[in-house]
Protein backbone atom coordinates (compact mmCIF):
# COMPACT_ATOMS: atom_id res chain seq x y z
CA UNK A 1 0.00 0.00 0.00
CA UNK A 2 1.19 3.52 -0.85
CA UNK A 3 2.36 5.90 1.85
CA UNK A 4 -0.23 8.64 2.45
CA UNK A 5 2.32 11.35 1.65
CA UNK A 6 2.87 9.83 -1.80
CA UNK A 7 -0.84 9.69 -2.68
CA UNK A 8 -2.56 12.23 -4.90
CA UNK A 9 -5.50 14.18 -3.49
CA UNK A 10 -7.82 11.97 -5.51
CA UNK A 11 -6.31 8.81 -3.98
CA UNK A 12 -6.53 10.34 -0.50
CA UNK A 13 -10.21 11.15 -1.03
CA UNK A 14 -10.94 7.56 -2.02
CA UNK A 15 -8.87 6.28 0.93
CA UNK A 16 -10.88 8.47 3.30
CA UNK A 17 -14.12 7.20 1.74
CA UNK A 18 -12.85 3.69 2.57
CA UNK A 19 -12.46 4.70 6.24
CA UNK A 20 -8.91 6.09 6.54
CA UNK A 21 -9.34 9.26 8.65
CA UNK A 22 -5.64 10.13 8.40
CA UNK A 23 -6.11 10.51 4.65
CA UNK A 24 -8.66 13.26 5.25
CA UNK A 25 -6.31 15.09 7.64
CA UNK A 26 -3.71 15.24 4.88
CA UNK A 27 -6.32 16.33 2.31
CA UNK A 28 -7.37 19.17 4.58
CA UNK A 29 -3.77 20.21 5.20
CA UNK A 30 -3.01 20.28 1.46
CA UNK A 31 -6.12 22.23 0.44
CA UNK A 32 -7.17 24.47 3.32
CA UNK A 33 -5.00 27.50 2.58
CA UNK A 34 -5.88 27.76 -1.11
CA UNK A 35 -9.57 27.15 -0.47
CA UNK A 36 -9.81 29.63 2.40
CA UNK A 37 -7.96 32.31 0.39
CA UNK A 38 -10.42 31.83 -2.45
CA UNK A 39 -13.47 32.11 -0.18
CA UNK A 40 -12.08 35.15 1.66
CA UNK A 41 -11.29 36.89 -1.61
CA UNK A 42 -14.86 36.45 -2.84
CA UNK A 43 -16.79 37.32 0.33
CA UNK A 44 -14.36 39.88 1.82
CA UNK A 45 -15.21 39.06 5.42
CA UNK A 46 -13.06 36.77 7.58
CA UNK A 47 -15.89 35.51 9.81
CA UNK A 48 -18.12 34.76 6.84
CA UNK A 49 -15.21 33.09 5.03
CA UNK A 50 -14.55 30.88 8.06
CA UNK A 51 -18.22 29.87 8.20
CA UNK A 52 -18.33 29.08 4.48
CA UNK A 53 -15.00 27.22 4.72
CA UNK A 54 -16.36 25.03 7.53
CA UNK A 55 -19.62 24.47 5.67
CA UNK A 56 -17.66 23.48 2.57
CA UNK A 57 -15.62 20.87 4.43
CA UNK A 58 -18.70 19.49 6.17
CA UNK A 59 -20.22 18.98 2.70
CA UNK A 60 -16.96 17.44 1.45
CA UNK A 61 -16.88 15.00 4.38
CA UNK A 62 -20.53 14.11 3.93
CA UNK A 63 -20.19 13.50 0.20
CA UNK A 64 -17.04 11.43 0.64
CA UNK A 65 -18.65 9.31 3.36
CA UNK A 66 -21.75 8.80 1.23
CA UNK A 67 -19.57 7.64 -1.66
CA UNK A 68 -20.62 10.58 -3.84
CA UNK A 69 -17.08 11.35 -5.00
CA UNK A 70 -15.71 9.81 -8.17
CA UNK A 71 -12.35 10.57 -9.69
CA UNK A 72 -13.46 12.45 -12.79
CA UNK A 73 -11.13 15.41 -12.43
CA UNK A 74 -8.95 17.14 -9.91
CA UNK A 75 -10.02 16.91 -6.26
CA UNK A 76 -9.14 20.60 -5.86
CA UNK A 77 -11.60 21.59 -8.60
CA UNK A 78 -14.28 19.43 -6.95
CA UNK A 79 -13.95 21.15 -3.57
CA UNK A 80 -13.77 24.57 -5.28
CA UNK A 81 -17.13 23.81 -6.90
CA UNK A 82 -18.57 22.92 -3.51
CA UNK A 83 -17.14 26.15 -2.03
CA UNK A 84 -18.50 28.17 -4.96
CA UNK A 85 -21.98 26.72 -4.39
CA UNK A 86 -21.73 27.49 -0.65
CA UNK A 87 -20.73 31.09 -1.45
CA UNK A 88 -23.63 31.49 -3.88
CA UNK A 89 -26.02 30.08 -1.25
CA UNK A 90 -24.66 32.62 1.23
CA UNK A 91 -25.23 35.47 -1.25
CA UNK A 92 -28.76 34.28 -1.91
CA UNK A 93 -29.44 34.36 1.82
CA UNK A 94 -28.39 38.00 2.05
CA UNK A 95 -31.04 40.67 1.84
CA UNK A 96 -29.30 42.18 -1.18
CA UNK A 97 -26.43 41.27 -3.47
CA UNK A 98 -24.27 44.15 -2.27
CA UNK A 99 -20.51 43.78 -2.03
CA UNK A 100 -19.37 43.16 1.53
CA UNK A 101 -17.04 45.83 2.94
CA UNK A 102 -13.42 44.82 3.08
CA UNK A 103 -11.43 44.72 6.26
CA UNK A 104 -7.78 45.00 7.14
CA UNK A 105 -7.65 41.17 7.12
CA UNK A 106 -8.25 41.05 3.39
CA UNK A 107 -4.86 41.96 1.95
CA UNK A 108 -3.54 41.21 -1.53
CA UNK A 109 -0.08 40.63 -0.07
CA UNK A 110 -1.38 37.31 1.33
CA UNK A 111 -2.12 36.06 -2.17
CA UNK A 112 0.54 33.98 -3.90
CA UNK A 113 2.28 36.00 -6.59
CA UNK A 114 1.85 39.33 -4.84
CA UNK A 115 5.57 39.50 -4.04
CA UNK A 116 6.16 41.88 -6.94
CA UNK A 117 7.58 44.65 -4.81
CA UNK A 118 11.18 44.60 -5.94
CA UNK A 119 13.61 47.34 -6.86
CA UNK A 120 14.31 50.67 -5.25
CA UNK A 121 12.18 52.40 -2.64
CA UNK A 122 10.41 54.60 -5.19
CA UNK A 123 9.45 51.57 -7.32
CA UNK A 124 8.22 49.73 -4.24
CA UNK A 125 6.08 52.73 -3.28
CA UNK A 126 4.64 53.03 -6.81
CA UNK A 127 3.96 49.28 -7.01
CA UNK A 128 2.36 49.31 -3.57
CA UNK A 129 0.05 52.14 -4.63
CA UNK A 130 -0.85 50.30 -7.83
CA UNK A 131 -1.70 47.12 -5.89
CA UNK A 132 -3.88 49.21 -3.56
CA UNK A 133 -5.66 50.68 -6.61
CA UNK A 134 -6.11 47.21 -8.16
CA UNK A 135 -7.57 45.95 -4.89
CA UNK A 136 -10.06 48.85 -4.84
CA UNK A 137 -11.06 48.05 -8.41
CA UNK A 138 -11.47 44.35 -7.59
CA UNK A 139 -13.53 45.20 -4.51
CA UNK A 140 -15.90 47.23 -6.66
CA UNK A 141 -16.59 44.37 -9.09
CA UNK A 142 -19.74 42.27 -8.76
CA UNK A 143 -18.98 39.06 -6.80
CA UNK A 144 -19.13 36.69 -9.78
CA UNK A 145 -16.71 38.81 -11.81
CA UNK A 146 -14.38 39.21 -8.81
CA UNK A 147 -14.45 35.44 -8.32
CA UNK A 148 -13.38 34.71 -11.92
CA UNK A 149 -10.54 37.27 -11.74
CA UNK A 150 -9.30 35.69 -8.51
CA UNK A 151 -9.46 32.14 -9.84
CA UNK A 152 -7.73 33.05 -13.10
CA UNK A 153 -4.98 35.40 -11.93
CA UNK A 154 -4.33 34.41 -8.33
CA UNK A 155 -5.08 30.69 -8.44
CA UNK A 156 -3.95 30.35 -12.06
CA UNK A 157 -6.86 28.12 -13.02
CA UNK A 158 -7.74 27.56 -16.67
CA UNK A 159 -11.11 28.78 -17.91
CA UNK A 160 -12.22 25.14 -18.13
CA UNK A 161 -11.33 24.66 -14.44
CA UNK A 162 -13.11 27.92 -13.57
CA UNK A 163 -16.18 26.82 -15.52
CA UNK A 164 -16.17 23.42 -13.78
CA UNK A 165 -15.66 24.98 -10.33
CA UNK A 166 -18.43 27.53 -10.76
CA UNK A 167 -20.76 25.17 -12.63
CA UNK A 168 -21.10 27.41 -15.70
CA UNK A 169 -20.08 27.08 -19.33
CA UNK A 170 -16.62 28.15 -20.47
CA UNK A 171 -18.26 30.96 -22.46
CA UNK A 172 -19.93 32.26 -19.31
CA UNK A 173 -16.61 32.20 -17.44
CA UNK A 174 -14.92 34.00 -20.34
CA UNK A 175 -17.76 36.53 -20.45
CA UNK A 176 -17.45 37.25 -16.74
CA UNK A 177 -13.72 37.81 -17.15
CA UNK A 178 -14.28 40.08 -20.13
CA UNK A 179 -16.83 42.19 -18.23
CA UNK A 180 -14.58 42.28 -15.16
CA UNK A 181 -11.67 43.61 -17.20
CA UNK A 182 -13.89 46.12 -19.00
CA UNK A 183 -15.32 47.29 -15.69
CA UNK A 184 -11.87 47.61 -14.13
CA UNK A 185 -10.58 49.59 -17.13
CA UNK A 186 -13.64 51.86 -17.02
CA UNK A 187 -13.25 52.47 -13.27
CA UNK A 188 -9.50 53.07 -13.62
CA UNK A 189 -10.11 55.62 -16.36
CA UNK A 190 -12.90 57.32 -14.42
CA UNK A 191 -10.59 57.65 -11.40
CA UNK A 192 -7.50 58.65 -13.42
CA UNK A 193 -5.59 55.56 -12.24
CA UNK A 194 -2.41 54.51 -14.02
CA UNK A 195 -1.94 50.80 -13.48
CA UNK A 196 1.56 50.16 -14.76
CA UNK A 197 4.11 48.64 -12.41
CA UNK A 198 7.43 50.43 -12.01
Amino acid sequence: MKNLQDMTDEELALSYADGNNRAFDLLLLRNQSKLFSYILFVVHDRETAEDIFQETFVKVITRLQEGRYTVSGKFGAWIMRIAHNAIMDWYRDQASMRIVDTSADNDLSNIPGADIFEGNIENRFVNSQIMTDVRRLLDALPPMQREVVYMRFFQQLSFKEIADSTDVSINTALGRMRYALLNMRRMAKANNMVLQLA
